[in-house]
């Protein structure tokens, strides 16, 4: 069981990551600008399920593994950095039909797969999220008492607040959706979004 103290440290620590725009909030954005506020669910979902997968590596001592292997962290760096600079390819190529385009990015988003899919790879590939549970999370943890059960109670706190902080910007842009929807608008905001991912891509490769 975790300290009372010990997971409002923990949540104090990790908010300034969380608050930070990262691969789930561009996507989030993309998600609601195009589609609709119901369509942060699965970007919601995603994002939370990727921080259970980086919880369980950490409980089963494989993200540790790889911390300490300098090849196979490089890879999931790599891997991840792939992926979002591969997004973000995409993302701004699906803005280039124009403001006139009818959602341009439905069909390749179809192609593609869903956006819980996107979300839930662009966590689990982010080594940013990964260093929380290998070096942020153990500073909380009592060595004397189960190791599963603190860490799942740091990532169900991590992912409540996460969950939170993205229902508050799905919430905001659904108060302006008669904005949001503006084609001109969702078209800049689609190649703002491009630029985001592929910023985070090339910067994981540095």
């Amino acid at each position: 069981m975790v300290h009372p103290y010990a997971v409002a440290g923990f949540l104090a620590s990790v908010f300034p990551l969380i608050a930070t725009p990262g691969a789930s909030l561009a996507l989030l954005i993309r998600q609601v600008t195009e589609q609709g506020r119901r369509q942060a669910l699965p970007v919601i979902l995603g994002t939370v399920g990727g921080l259970y997968v980086h919880a369980t590596l950490a409980i089963a001592g494989l993200a540790t593994a790889a911390m300490h292997s300098g090849r196979a962290f490089t890879a999931v760096r790599l891997g991840g950095a792939a992926y979002l600079i591969g997004l973000g390819v995409w993302t701004w190529r699906s803005a280039q039909a124009g403001p006139g385009a009818d959602r341009p990015g439905q069909a390749t988003s179809r192609r593609l797969g869903p956006a819980l899919l996107q979300a839930l790879l662009a966590n689990v590939l982010n080594p940013k999220a990964a260093s929380i549970y290998l070096t942020l999370a153990p500073q909380f943890l009592d060595p004397h008492q189960p190791l599963a059960g603190q860490v799942l109670t740091l990532a169900s706190t991590h992912a409540l607040l996460v969950a939170g902080w993205l229902l508050a910007w799905a919430f905001l842009l659904g108060r302006t959706t008669h904005a949001v929807r503006d084609p001109r608008l969702r078209y800049w905001g689609m190649r703002a979004t491009a630029v985001v991912l592929l910023a985070m891509g090339i910067r994981s490769v540095t």
